[in-house]
């Protein structure tokens, strides 16, 4: 992901707190490259965590991610859909509104 592609508040918080960020962002690619899930599979499951504790910004995240890691748009939704029985109707909802918010497919 490029500078330019990154959410306002993302950008504003690498420029308030780039040391921070930096230290985060070296995180998140240990965890991600440390086991035998790829990059797909990584996304799908950060995607589901996301949708567990219901966080709009880092489904919408998310599911960018995993698109760009080769997630057909069918997988990232199914993916939230396989969260119905653990995290309930309502909650898997909400996050399949904010997967279709990625996907820009338009409601009624």
């Amino acid at each position: 992901m490029t500078e330019k592609s990154y959410p306002p508040w993302y950008s504003f918080l690498k420029k308030k707190h780039g040391p921070f960020l930096e230290a985060l962002e070296r995180l998140g690619e240990a965890v991600r490259t440390t086991g035998p899930l790829d990059e797909k599979t990584s996304q799908l499951v950060q995607l589901a965590a996301a949708a567990a504790i219901r966080s709009e910004g880092s489904v919408h995240s998310h599911a960018r991610r995993a698109i760009q890691a080769g997630a057909k748009p069918e997988e990232v939704v199914h993916a939230v859909i396989l969260l119905t029985s653990t995290i309930g109707f309502p909650n898997t909802s909400a996050a399949l509104s904010w997967v279709h918010d990625v996907l820009g497919e338009k409601i009624g």
